[in-house]
């Protein structure tokens, strides 16, 4: 099974590029939507969370907004939580690559704000990172009804900058144009990813300590 990342800075069309994977038969696991689930109603992370930051939990699910005001500004809060939640994600992205796998998928995509950020990467065969201008950027973000430019500059002061991720990017598709040259871009990724073998999935079998090479 080849497995295709795609990332993006915010507000660059990463949700756009997910939706037309769909369209295009290739199964997306949405890496936000994982972390909406741990946080909500039942959630394997909201005991974990409650833990670490008492007074954001309520009806059993973490409040979302509670929770972004006590690590918005503060480093060391927003570590206690990416140690809580990154190692819960990781689980449930292996668990849905397995499903996928034994439903003999042969290309899915992870869709990772953070792919580089996290080392997400390293279990892709291939990442497509999404790009636009950075004034459309700018006017996609601050048209959002919960956003403001202090918040907006503070995300892209956490995420690597978009030229460092279309360096490292096996392509690149920019979102700036029409929604028409995006999809075209984004099957032709499609069809050349189905064309190749995968060198991550499934994982090699780990050696066992002291057994001879």
């Amino acid at each position: 099974m080849v497995i295709l990342g795609l990332t993006g800075s915010i507000g660059m069309g990463k949700s756009f590029a997910a939706r037309v994977f769909r369209l295009l038969g290739v199964p997306v696991h949405d890496a936000d939507a994982a972390v909406h689930r741990l946080l909500g109603g039942g959630g394997a992370a909201v005991a974990a969370v409650d833990a670490a930051f008492p007074g954001v939990v309520r009806d059993g699910a973490v409040d979302r907004r509670k929770l972004g005001e006590r690590v918005f500004q503060d480093a060391a809060a927003l570590a206690r939580l990416e140690a809580i939640l990154h190692p819960i994600v990781r689980r449930a992205t292996r668990a849905w690559l397995q499903c996928q796998s034994r439903r003999h998928r042969p290309l899915v995509v992870l869709d990772i704000p953070l792919l580089f950020e996290t080392g997400g990467e390293r279990l892709c065969d291939a990442v497509v990172v999404v790009s636009a201008p950075p004034a459309l950027q700018a006017a996609r973000v601050l048209g959002r009804s919960d956003m403001t430019a202090a918040r907006f500059r503070a995300i892209l002061a956490k995420q690597m900058p978009d030229r460092e991720k279309r360096r490292r990017a096996d392509f690149v598709v920019p979102t700036g144009g029409s929604k028409r040259e995006t999809l075209r871009r984004l099957a032709a990724i499609v069809r050349v990813m189905r064309g190749r073998p995968p060198r991550h999935w499934p994982p090699r079998p780990r050696p066992l300590r002291g057994a001879p090479n």
